[in-house]
């Protein structure tokens, strides 16, 4: 898996030596409340195990990836960008992608999440994905709003994934 540069973000595949750095960014109630079950991580052996799995989770297609996201001007550990598969509720056969962003309270408000997502809707359209997915949480406006600056498709309250209740987005290719 390459990397990603932009403007002001450096994405890179995670590496056990990021396992400190992500714990750190999940064991804030504030990023984890978005994220999988919403728990906090209790232990760094729970980030170690994330990035283990990072490869299984990012699937089979050439450009889905998690990426270790950095700002370019310090080199600073900002957060998690993914382009992954989205599990269909109910186990349905659904061939499709999302996009989605975890970063640390410091870093948002900046428009970084932004800036990592378009790059990552390039990534997946330069690879042939016809289209991409966002699904937030119903009460997590600020990625909804990430959502809107990039030109998705509000698709309202949806169950298509996770097994639960999301508001989702969408965004073809162009």
């Amino acid at each position: 898996m390459d990397t990603i540069t932009t403007e002001r973000l450096h994405l890179r595949p995670f590496t056990p030596d990021d396992a400190s750095a992500l714990f750190r960014l999940f064991s804030l109630p504030e990023v984890a409340r978005w994220s999988g079950t919403g728990t906090p991580m209790q232990d760094v052996t729970e980030a170690y195990a994330r990035i283990e799995r990072a490869g299984q989770r990012a699937g089979e297609h050439p450009a889905a990836a998690l990426f270790a996201t950095e700002r370019r001007d310090t080199g600073a550990f900002i957060g998690m960008t993914l382009l992954v598969p989205i599990p269909s509720s109910g186990g349905a056969d659904r061939d499709e992608h999302e996009i989605g962003w975890h970063l640390h309270p410091d870093a948002w408000g900046h428009g970084y999440a932004t800036e990592a997502a378009t790059a990552l809707v390039e990534r997946a359209f330069a690879a042939g994905m016809p289209q991409v997915y966002a699904v937030t949480d119903v009460d997590n406006v600020r990625s909804q709003a990430v959502c809107r600056r990039l030109g998705m498709t509000d698709l309202g309250l949806r169950s298509d994934w996770y097994d639960k209740e999301l508001r989702a987005f969408s965004l073809d290719h162009p």
